[in-house]
């Protein structure tokens, strides 16, 4: 396999330490701008979930293994997040990482797993963690705050006890084909809090089915997580999907 990271190699005598990393529920989403390169600009506000990948980290290293929900995948040793944390945080490693957080459901896996190697290596720049990933800046603070710019202006909040219901559906909503159909819908205004989700529906016309499943099973009215697919509710619904609660930063 190929080596991940570039510049310092760890001690390869270090026990392989398993790193949590947590997943992230976007709550609130305002699209504010737009800037001259095309990126947008938001406020949201991010918080820290009681579900994570586990990654046992090779010090002195080559390469990502991942395996996902038992079955191995394969995965392009320099193109994905723990490579470029890796390769920000100036170490070589290998990587073998175990996802329980979907991919492209809105909750953050490839930031979390990068903010965790980020913080493994004593990496805390949180405006260049932005710079390989939007998310992996909020990832890498945790807890609960509002994000704002890109993504790498991150000013934590108290952390407050909270429970929400998720439901991921078998939909992968990609976030640049949101953003893209979100500027030809001329930037509407979200009525739930959300202002990508008029054009994640527009894009994935499935994700109604969803909504209106935990919808009915709820009595509540669901908010898309960031730009999907994953719907959430506040409160604890165990029948109706997955039953999480929030983190705090320390944690």
């Amino acid at each position: 396999m190929d080596q991940v990271g570039q510049g310092r190699t760890v001690d390869t005598m270090t026990t392989n330490p398993v790193l949590l990393a947590p997943a992230k529920l976007t709550r609130t989403l305002r699209v504010t701008g737009i800037r001259d390169d095309g990126l947008h600009l938001i406020e949201a506000e991010m918080v820290t979930l009681d579900l994570y990948d586990e990654i046992e980290v090779q010090p002195g290293g080559r390469g990502v293994y991942v395996v996902d929900r038992g079955a191995s995948v394969d995965l392009d040793p320099f193109d994905n997040l723990v490579a470029s944390a890796a390769r920000l945080a100036g170490v070589q490693i290998g990587a073998r990482l175990t996802k329980r957080i979907p991919a492209g459901a809105g909750l953050g896996g490839g930031s979390a797993d990068a903010a965790a190697i980020l913080r493994w290596a004593g990496y805390d720049d949180v405006v260049n963690a932005a710079s390989i990933g939007a998310d992996v800046a909020f990832c890498l603070v945790g807890g609960r705050a509002i994000v704002r710019g890109i993504g790498e202006i991150v000013e934590p909040l108290p952390f407050e006890p909270a429970t929400v219901t998720v439901v991921t559906p078998p939909v992968h909503c990609s976030t640049p084909a949101v953003y893209r159909r979100w500027d030809e819908m001329g930037g509407p205004t979200g009525p739930n809090g959300n202002d990508l989700e008029p054009a994640a529906l527009d894009v994935a016309p499935e994700l109604h089915e969803t909504r209106e499943r935990l919808g009915n099973a709820t009595g509540m009215t669901p908010r898309l997580a960031g730009s999907g697919s994953s719907w959430f509710v506040e409160g604890a619904f165990p029948d109706a999907g997955l039953v999480l609660r929030t983190v705090p930063a320390s944690e």
